[in-house]
């Protein structure tokens, strides 16, 4: 069992920065074979993908001044975009930072535009939690 939910937290944790990984699958196959895993599986997974979440704040934070080079986790185009859906809805965007495609991007671009780390932390987890609670749901009236 302990391997299986270190196994969540860095799937979750992975699929929260800019690589792909798909964390909820593997939380509905967790939880669908063991729903007894309900409430740690969760956990695990929604702790994982929020410290994914603050690594990419940090790195907008601090590296953003290198944003364009190769190295650097987000292209231009996503930037631009997620920067737009910050500025669009403000700090609220960040309940929404599980979303695909523009989520992991605005985590980054969160820390460029300098927003403090404790509202942002606290928003982020509670958007990642409600996802991760829907998935786990799902799966287990399937």
């Amino acid at each position: 069992m302990a391997s299986l939910l270190t196994a969540l937290f860095l799937n979750a944790f992975i699929a929260s920065t800019i690589l792909p990984a798909a964390s909820e699958v593997m939380l509905w196959a967790i939880v669908a074979d063991d729903p007894a895993l309900l409430w740690p599986a969760i956990a695990v997974a929604s702790v994982g993908n929020t410290a994914g979440a603050v690594v990419n704040w940090v790195l907008g934070r601090y590296l953003s001044r290198f944003a364009g080079r190769k190295w650097y986790p987000l292209t231009p185009r996503r930037q631009d975009q997620a920067a737009a859906w910050f500025q669009k809805f403000g700090i609220w965007s960040l309940l929404f930072a599980w979303l695909p495609v523009v989520g992991d991007p605005l985590t980054v671009v969160a820390g460029a535009l300098r927003v403090r780390f404790l509202p942002f932390l606290i928003l982020v987890a509670i958007g990642k939690l409600g996802r991760y609670v829907i998935v786990a749901q799902f799966a287990l009236a399937v």
